[in-house]
């Protein structure tokens, strides 16, 4: 069906479109006739005015950005629940933009955002981005970085010590007696995954003995987990890991599934440790031990730093927020 337009309602009740205008959104400034004659045509053809267009008329959308590096992880899920809370308390929606690992698209949102004069964007960046974010700066659309930091301390953040984070996971595995361990992760130019990695080499550092293998996905997907878990339980037991940190929860439970499927046992041949503590890693077949981020706490606080520059109220002085990892021990390290 054609969409019913303000000219249609127009024609139908014989007036101008300004009348038209005026009659739906300032009827003071017509006659009490025309308002019913012009109301009456738009129930006939069922009109339904354009929010985002009055909204733009009054100078705002009414929306903010977001963008996420992977919407298929629960911690990005988790995290744009948390800014939709906040935002909707403020009677705001949120655009939400999935970048899928992928840097054009990602700058593709950017610009989305730009032309649909977002109110305040949202960003977990995968890749650079400064020339974009100056771009919607210079707009007066400000900016606040979710799950990252920014080197040049112009924008506020809300992150996570993802060094912390990956010490404490290797530093659980070898309190357990591992020596032989290994890093699997997402490409390192991740800042992420680079200072997780940078962690778990800070805890293997300390045991002299210890041994860290940085293994590389190109994704960070269950599926990939699997092949690397059957790829490493193809080695020989003395060439094979002991100890295994994951970059994130989906790697690590394909890497349990991909261990035990080709004979390698978890934990008592191999310890394994996920990143995230999403929703399913505690009803995993092998129940995961994981690095816990507070996702929808991260996506509610960002949200409301950016409701706070937006209005210029309290909190809009709020730069850094960093929240602090914490371990949850499940079966996948420790054996009954």
């Amino acid at each position: 069906m054609k969409r019913v337009g303000i000219r249609d309602v127009a024609e139908r009740a014989g007036v101008s479109i300004s009348t038209v205008s005026n009659a739906l959104n300032r009827p003071h400034m017509v006659s009490q006739r025309l308002v019913e004659r012009v109301r009456s045509a738009a129930d006939q053809l069922g009109y339904v005015p354009l929010q985002a267009a009055q909204q733009l008329r009054a100078g705002r959308s009414g929306l903010l950005g977001m963008t996420v590096i992977n919407i298929a992880n629960p911690f990005f899920g988790d995290m744009v629940a948390g800014a939709e809370d906040a935002a909707s308390a403020a009677g705001l929606r949120i655009l939400v933009g999935n970048s899928s690992d992928d840097v054009a698209k990602e700058r593709d949102h950017l610009e989305l955002f730009e032309r649909v004069q977002v109110e305040g964007a949202l960003v977990s960046p995968f890749g650079p981005l400064e020339p974009w974010l100056q771009r919607l700066r210079g707009r007066g659309i400000p900016v606040v970085l979710v799950d990252a930091i920014d080197d040049t301390g112009e924008l506020p953040s809300v992150s996570f010590d993802d060094v912390a984070g990956g010490r404490l996971a290797a530093e659980h595995l070898l309190a357990a007696g591992r020596r032989r361990l290994a890093f699997v992760g997402a490409r390192e130019e991740v800042r992420q995954v680079r200072e997780r990695l940078q962690g778990a080499r800070l805890a293997v550092a300390a045991h002299p003995r210890a041994t860290l293998e940085p293994i590389w996905t190109e994704r960070t997907t269950s599926e990939v987990g699997v092949a690397f878990g059957e790829q490493l339980a193809a080695r020989s037991p003395a060439d094979r890991p002991d100890g295994i940190v994951t970059s994130n929860d989906h790697l690590a439970i394909g890497v349990v599934h991909g261990l035990i499927s080709r004979g390698v046992q978890v934990p008592e041949d191999v310890g394994v440790v996920g990143y995230d503590d999403i929703e399913f890693a505690a009803i995993a077949g092998v129940p995961l031990t994981s690095v816990r981020q507070p996702a929808r706490e991260m996506g509610r606080t960002a949200a409301e730093m950016l409701l706070a520059r937006i209005g210029g109220t309290a909190g809009a002085d709020l730069g850094n927020v960093v929240y602090r990892p914490e371990l949850i021990v499940r079966a996948s390290t420790m054996s009954s």
